[in-house]
């Protein structure tokens, strides 16, 4: 993961290129100082990264599931002083933009555990519906606690995330959601003791419940970071630390009772019924746009906007009817992936598409999206047609949620309503059914080309060709190294070598189609059509080029046997890196395969493999 941290942090500027960095399920969302210095076409091609979108203020690295891997070592290599970076010939941010910035920055570090809290929520209910738990039972009472505690205290949690996003003191805006809940102002609240009963200072004060709201804290928070700095420019560094939290609290908690409070309370009810209004007059139809677009969406990163309003319909009306119309869309992108995987003969696509199926089923569409269904176009856009017919179904039934989570089959929980089961959910059953059966049964029968649909009647005739070991040492399974890239297989069939020599040579003829400026990688194009990926070392990338002597360039013509690179074995290991060669096949791979020749020790210029590959076209 270091490694691919390192090459996405040098594709798009440098670390001192990033202005902000978080993640979500599946993509590192990077705002960049200029976004015109990202190399974003180079990035797309690199192993580990599905796909690049730069939507809503944002360069999106979708990654998949091992997103916060990556996150974690980019953060780690930016920890030292970064220089400022000329933002000059950026692209400017339009107001969209910055919203939906700051929305995904203000949500997206606590989306794990919300989706989790709303998964457990509607458990609950259904053991309630089932007769597993009951009401009044000590084992539901701590479990709704658990289910229900980042829901009630939410002013909380998005006090600390606002109070990041708009660069203020976190700690000073959690003080602010802890006041809006404090137990004397709920009290108070519960007791009826509103309106002209209490006033601050003469002014009539309004006590609102704000459990589980969600714009006015926000808005609170953008006030006080806001005053915070307007705050410290003023106030001499003697008394800063204290004096700052301390007018912010005394000026920002009161205007927020006094002012802000009651206004964005009224912004959320309006806001609230406006969307009922219209999805009361037309919810088939929102059930067909939310089906077919959501994942539309979700690749341009748009799908943040919507993520507050069903926070909002949840905090004013007590349940969302928005998110089951999602339930289609990702069902539908579950179902294509599934005719991929049921109708192709590579096993290699199979493979994919059964782990991006699995993932879908649980919220995470990127790998079937951006590996298997978007490639293939056809896929894609069943799956949209079976979102918008399924999504007309869960419309027409008018189902809804009573907690917030990720889309997923756990959503099927969270649509029960507390008085059980009803129609509503019987429909959102079949309307999902209908989306994935519809985009599953397109897929298989016409969403593939006839090449890769069904197998030929007579076996395709292949090539084999020899592959020496570049080097002497002790064979080595792929799936032993310490690196998931490659232990995983995701970058492509191939070998390992621990090496006893310092000295690595071609194994095989073609032309030298890359060397990476540190010197510690190359790849090799065979006279078959096939790139062969030889990477020296884990990690070693750190290195910055010691210890490597490349002895050949790009677009060099070399023969089996020749020399590619001297290392230094001994320095890299006293520099704690593994010196292990691995061999890996890459571009052009896709009809390749190898066949081991060796086990144990292995001499340079031995027999390693055998590579299986069809024969290429002849030119007319």
């Amino acid at each position: 993961m270091e490694e691919l941290a390192n090459t996405i942090l040098d594709k798009i500027g440098g670390k001192d290129n990033i202005e902000s960095l978080v993640h979500c399920a599946t993509r590192l969302r990077f705002k960049l100082k200029n976004s015109a210095l990202a190399q974003t076409a180079t990035l797309k091609q690199t192993p580990g990264v599905l796909m690049v979108v730069e939507s809503g203020g944002q360069y999106q690295v979708v990654i998949g599931n091992d997103v916060s891997k990556v996150f974690s070592a980019i953060e780690k290599l930016r920890q030292t002083t970064s220089q400022p970076v000329d933002s000059a010939s950026g692209i400017s941010e339009t107001l969209f933009s910055r919203f939906i910035d700051v929305v995904s920055g203000i949500f997206t570090p606590f989306l794990g555990v919300m989706a989790a809290s709303g998964i457990l929520k509607g458990l609950l209910a259904l053991a309630l519906a089932s007769h597993w738990l009951a009401a009044d039972s000590g084992s539901y009472y701590v479990l709704y606690a658990a289910s229900d505690a980042l829901f009630f205290f939410l002013p909380i949690v998005l006090a600390y995330t606002a109070g990041q996003k708009f660069g203020g003191s976190p700690f000073t805006t959690m003080a602010i959601g802890a006041a809006l809940l404090h137990p004397t102002i709920r009290s108070l609240f519960a007791s009826g003791s509103i309106g002209a009963s209490l006033d601050f200072f003469g002014l009539p004060l309004t006590l609102l419940d704000y459990g589980s709201s969600v714009m006015p804290v926000i808005f609170a928070a953008w006030f006080s970071c806001l005053l915070e700095k307007r705050v410290q420019a003023r106030i001499p560094a003697a008394i800063r630390n204290l004096a700052t939290p301390l007018l912010c609290l005394a000026i920002t908690v009161p205007l927020t009772f006094l002012l802000i409070g009651p206004l964005a309370t009224q912004a959320s009810h309006g806001l609230a019924a406006g969307y009922q209004w219209l999805y009361a007059l037309f919810p088939v139809l929102a059930g067909a746009v939310m089906g077919s677009l959501w994942q539309v969406f979700v690749i341009f990163g748009l799908h943040w906007g919507f993520i507050p309003l069903m926070l909002n319909n949840l905090s004013v009306l007590g349940y969302d009817s928005m998110l089951p119309l999602l339930l289609p869309a990702v069902m539908g992108q579950v179902g294509s992936v599934l005719g991929v995987m049921l109708r192709s003969r590579d096993s290699k696509q199979r493979s994919l598409a059964a782990s991006a199926a699995t993932a879908g089923l649980f919220g995470i569409t990127e790998p079937a999206i951006y590996g298997i269904n978007l490639p293939a176009k056809r896929p894609f856009q069943f799956a949209c047609i079976g979102g918008a017919l399924g999504g007309m179904v869960v419309g027409y039934v008018q189902s809804k949620v009573y907690s917030m989570g990720l889309v997923s089959v756990f959503t099927f929980a969270q649509i029960i309503p507390p008085s059980g089961v009803d129609a509503s959910v019987w429909g959102t059953f079949i309307g999902t059914g209908i989306a994935c059966l519809f985009a599953l049964l397109a897929t298989f029968f016409f969403g593939l080309p006839a090449t890769a649909q069904t197998s030929p009647r007579h076996p395709v005739q292949t090539e084999q060709h020899t592959i020496l070991s570049p080097i002497s040492g002790n064979i080595r399974q792929l799936s032993s190294i310490h690196d998931t890239a490659f232990a995983s297989g995701a970058l492509g069939a191939g070998i390992a070598i621990y090496p006893s020599t310092a000295s690595l040579y071609a194994p095989c003829a073609g032309v030298v189609s890359g060397v990476q400026p540190t010197g510690h990688a190359l790849t090799l194009r065979t006279e078959h059509g096939v790139e062969i990926l030889i990477h020296v070392g884990i990690n070693t990338v750190h290195l910055k080029g010691q210890h490597f002597h490349p002895q050949i360039a790009p677009g060099q013509h070399v023969t089996a046997g020749q020399l590619l690179m001297h290392i230094d074995r001994e320095a890299i290991q006293a520099a704690g890196y593994d010196p292990t060669v691995l061999l890996t096949l890459c571009q052009g791979a896709d009809n390749a395969s190898i066949q081991l020749l060796q086990a144990g020790q292995v001499q340079t210029g031995d027999p390693l493999f055998l590579l299986h590959t069809e024969p290429l076209p002849t030119q007319a």
